[in-house]
C-alpha cells in the first residue's frame, strides 16, 4: 500500500514539473486536511493556521523541484508544514487565552449516555489546544496519522527520546484537559 502511495505521488510530481497545475491540486487535495490538521496542534488557531497552510502550499509548489524522492512525499511536506508553523509562531507569538477558545468553542453540554462523534472531536481538540505545540503534534503524527517512531523523527526532525517523552506527557496533558472539560462524564468521550 505504501509502495502505491509513493509511486501515486511521484506520478503527480512529475506531472507537476511537466506543468499540469490540475495534478498540484489533486496532491494539495491528498494532504490538505493531514496538513490543516498538524497546523492546528501547533499554531492552535484554524483560522491562523489555515493562512498558514497556504503559504505551505505556495513554498511546495514553488520548492517542489528540490523534492529528491529519498523519503515519502507526506515526510517531506509535513516537515514544511511543521517548520513554517513554528517559524510562524516565533513572529506572532500568539497569546490566545484558553477561556477565550472555551468561549467561542460554543461547546454543547455533556450527554451521560449519548455523546456523538461531533462532540467528541470538539472536545479532543480543545483539549488537544491547551497543549504544548509539540505534545499536540506528536499525539497527531502517532495516534491519527498512525506514523512510527521513525517516520515522526523524520518529519519533525526530533530526536526519538524527546519523540517517546512528549508522546507520554501529551497523553496524561490530554486526559488531564479532558477531565477539567468533562470531570466525571471523560468515561463517555472514552
Amino acid at each position: 500500500m505504501e509502495n502505491s502511495l509513493k509511486h501515486r505521488d511521484y506520478e503527480l510530481i512529475r506531472k507537476i514539473g511537466d506543468g499540469d497545475t490540475s495534478a498540484f491540486r489533486q496532491l494539495v487535495y491528498l494532504y490538505k486536511d493531514v496538513s490543516l490538521s498538524l497546523a492546528v496542534s501547533i499554531i492552535k488557531n484554524p483560522v491562523i493556521a489555515e493562512d498558514v497552510l497556504q503559504d505551505v502550499f505556495i513554498k511546495v509548489y514553488h520548492k517542489l523541484h528540490t523534492f529528491q524522492y529519498k523519503a515519502s512525499f507526506s515526510t517531506w511536506l509535513y516537515r514544511i508544514v511543521i517548520n513554517t508553523c513554528y517559524n510562524e509562531l516565533k513572529k506572532k507569538k500568539d497569546t490566545t487565552d484558553i477561556q477565550d477558545i472555551r468561549d467561542t468553542l460554543n461547546l454543547p453540554s455533556v450527554d451521560r449516555d449519548n455523546m456523538n462523534e461531533a462532540d467528541q472531536k470538539k472536545y479532543i481538540n480543545l483539549a488537544l489546544q491547551q497543549l504544548r505545540a509539540d505534545e499536540a503534534l506528536l499525539l497527531r503524527l502517532f495516534y491519527l496519522c498512525e506514523y512510527k517512531i521513525k517516520e515522526i523523527e523524520e518529519i519533525t526532525g526530533f530526536k526519538p527520546s524527546k519523540i517517546k517523552v512528549d508522546l507520554h506527557r501529551g497523553r496524561e496533558n490530554i486526559h488531564f484537559h479532558l477531565k477539567q472539560l468533562l470531570g466525571d462524564d471523560l468515561n463517555n468521550l472514552l
